[in-house]
């Protein structure tokens, strides 16, 4: 089994994956669901719903802070009775012939490339012509007439990533995108790269030493407040490189050493003025909170009914905890008087959280004591509608900084992906509860 594959199946934590029977499982049955859709060549327009237990109390920012904004409703399908996959081809032939296109052209065929490969799962449809693709979404990032070209070449490069990930991504990619985020005027294209040298490294290839470089490229950028990349003091930037340092941080099996070069730089940016890069740095604590445990050694159990359920912190991510908590404490109540109304509830909800997790890491985030109709502990609240059947619980950090990752990529077409691309559940280990 590949670095690549072995990461995207390891259970954090757990030094264990996911068994090949139960992938095989949701494997046929992904095959099953993207056969009979593409045999009916639907153009259904499908976005995904997240919220909580207490829907009428939280919103969509408040869940995934980090990913705040509507849906993206795809207003550049094809219109009905146009196969999709028709006019994929002709967009792809379009982006990848240059000779023949302006930067106006260019810009039209990645929209429309964008938003068919946010809205179906077309890897089967990319496979033959991605490397020319992504050569052509590189040439328009490093040298394209207008910002909004390079920033629909990066967004498109990103999706291609995401829907056909193989080895060779990472290295074909990851110097030019270091180079264009600290040299670019651009500070929306910076952060957008930013987050797809994430994708990049999670998905394409990387070694978990070179995932190490780029996560330690992203601190950099954090503790630095932006400056060592032209960008400083830019909330985007910062957020962009805290977020994509806590996705990366999902697949490191152990974080201590990476703990401990990075703890006070996040504890840091807990007094920035931005709600965005707070929530973000408050998360990635977290994440190294849950971290610090694993699963029980064998020779650690009192019971040998143990196995599997209990957990032993290793080490403490913080030698100041009690500081960190009265630091959290006073974010959750919210008080600042220059944050808007909506932010005051983002930082109140998120940082309320992310105390809990200081208190009990296992618990995860969206973790509530209440008791449900039954008598059980309702436990985390962070779900994932699917359709009309049923709902996958995000009950981890680890799986809360993964799906924000893939939200910010895939935007409201999050579960048609979810059905149908094995990279999602693989990477996710959510499964379906049933109503």
């Amino acid at each position: 089994m590949s670095e690549l594959h072995r990461k995207a199946l390891t259970v954090p934590g757990s030094g264990k994956t996911i068994s090949r029977k139960a992938l095989s499982r949701q494997s046929s049955a992904a095959s099953s669901r993207a056969t009979s859709r593409q045999n009916s060549r639907a153009n259904s327009r499908i976005g995904s719903r997240v919220n909580t237990d207490d829907e009428g109390d939280l919103s969509d920012e408040t869940n995934f802070s980090s990913v705040a904004g509507e849906l993206s409703t795809f207003d550049e399908l094809p219109e009905p009775g146009q196969d999709w996959q028709d006019v994929l081809s002709d967009l792809i032939e379009r982006i990848c012939d240059r000779k023949k296109s302006s930067y106006q052209g260019r810009e039209e065929a990645f929209a429309g490339y964008i938003s068919i490969l946010s809205a179906k799962y077309a890897k089967e449809e990319i496979v033959f012509k991605k490397s020319e693709i992504v050569d052509s979404a590189l040439r328009s990032i490093k040298s394209g007439r207008t910002e909004k070209e390079a920033l629909l070449a990066a967004k498109a490069l990103g999706l291609t990533i995401i829907t056909d990930p193989t080895e060779d991504v990472y290295d074909k990619v990851s110097q030019m995108f270091k180079r264009t985020i600290s040299d670019h005027e651009s500070l929306l294209l910076k952060s957008a790269l930013i987050h797809h040298l994430g994708a990049a490294a999670f998905y394409g290839g990387a070694t978990t030493v070179e995932t190490e470089g780029i996560m330690n490229f992203f601190l950099e950028i954090v503790e630095s407040d932006g400056h060592n990349v032209g960008a400083g003091d830019d909330a985007g930037v910062v957020t962009a490189a805290l977020e994509e340092w806590g996705f990366l941080c999902t697949q490191l099996e152990d974080a201590e050493e990476i703990t401990a070069d990075s703890i006070d730089a996040l504890v840091e940016q807990l007094d920035s003025s931005e709600v965005s890069v707070q929530v973000a740095a408050g998360e990635n604590i977290a994440l190294l909170y849950e971290k610090s445990y694993t699963e029980a050694e064998e020779d650690e159990l009192d019971d040998p009914n143990e196995a599997g359920k209990k957990w032993v912190q290793r080490y403490q991510p913080y030698g100041r905890t009690e500081a960190l908590k009265e630091t959290l404490a006073g974010l959750s109540s919210g008080s600042r008087r220059y944050l808007s109304k909506r932010n005051k509830k983002t930082q109140r909800s998120a940082f309320g959280d992310i105390l809990h997790s200081l208190d009990d890491p296992l618990k995860g985030p969206r973790y509530s004591e209440a008791l449900d109709r039954n008598g059980a502990v309702k436990g985390s609240r962070i779900t994932v509608r699917v359709h009309k059947t049923g709902v996958l619980r995000v009950d981890k950090w680890w799986k809360l900084l993964r799906l924000q990752h893939l939200r910010r990529l895939l935007g409201g077409g999050f579960l048609n992906h979810w059905v149908d691309n094995p990279v999602i559940f693989e990477s996710l280990s959510l499964f379906v509860e049933q109503f």
